[in-house]
């Protein structure tokens, strides 16, 4: 792996800090060098929200991510905001579910999937995210299918233990998508 900047953003409760977390233990069971930093409006669900999580070899100078390896977009005014500052050659994951606009941009790989819909369809509504990371990790194997594991186990509170296997579900509907 190389190292990545990945920015992901949407609104509040979709899980965006939850998945970035999930990516950050992935990269502290591969031996990386890991920040997490979490950004939201005041709103406690609705509001918006996103997530710096870089990923390295050497040691982190910033944890800000101002331009993203990876953009990961779950709501049109995320997309709107953030697809200029990926980096040419960067990828840019969109929840086509939600947000029907395409990326203008030629210099980047763009993957839709309908992460929102994925979920829902497999009676696990509000699990987009994880439909998502499933994707970012098919393309990008950011870590090891057994690291994605561990870090998601040590993500999800004791109290929602019970969700570790619609969680799982998701993840893998995200890699065949």
């Amino acid at each position: 792996m190389t190292d990545m900047n990945i920015l992901l953003a949407g609104f509040g409760g979709q899980g965006i800090l939850f998945t970035g977390k999930v990516i950050a233990y992935a990269g502290l069971m591969e031996g990386k060098e890991v920040s997490w930093l979490p950004s939201y409006g005041p709103e406690m669900r609705g509001g918006t929200a996103n997530c710096s999580v870089c990923l390295s070899d050497a040691a982190i100078g910033s944890p800000l991510v101002t331009n993203p390896d990876i953009l990961v977009a779950m709501n049109l005014p995320s997309l709107d905001k953030f697809e200029n500052d990926v980096v040419p050659g960067g990828i840019i994951i969109v929840d086509s579910s939600i947000i029907k606009k395409k990326v203008e941009r030629t210099d980047v790989k763009t993957i839709y999937i309908p992460a929102s819909e994925i979920a829902e369809n497999a009676g696990i509504k509000g699990a987009a995210n994880m439909v998502i990371l499933g994707k970012l990790f098919k393309e990008t194997g950011f870590c090891t299918p057994e690291n994605l594991d561990k870090g998601l186990q040590k993500t999800i509170p004791a109290k929602k233990m019970d969700l570790l296997d619609k969680n799982r579900l998701c993840i893998k509907l995200g890699t065949e998508n």
